[in-house]
């Protein structure tokens, strides 16, 4: 399982290497080039998997065992994450 992935702003184009929690879903990245916060793209479940070159560790391991997954989608812990 990869546990980093590089995100990459679609404002200003800075790539940038961030940890992925294990047992979370990152729902909202403020960009240090421009100061976006990014967001989910429809369908996707995190920022990983819209703007970032490796989706998240609960999608990864979904793909690993051959089913879809759509990551978690819980409920709230703080502004940024979700499960």
């Amino acid at each position: 399982m990869i546990l980093q992935s590089v995100i990459t702003c679609p404002n200003c184009g800075l790539a940038k290497r961030e940890p992925m929690p294990t047992d979370a879903c990152r729902f909202f990245y403020e960009c240090t080039g421009c100061g976006a916060r990014l967001k989910p793209k429809a369908g996707d479940c995190c920022v990983f998997c819209s703007y970032g070159n490796v989706p998240c560790p609960p999608v990864q391991e979904a793909r690993m065992k051959g089913r879809s997954s759509t990551c978690c989608g819980g409920a709230s812990t703080n502004n940024n994450f979700v499960c």
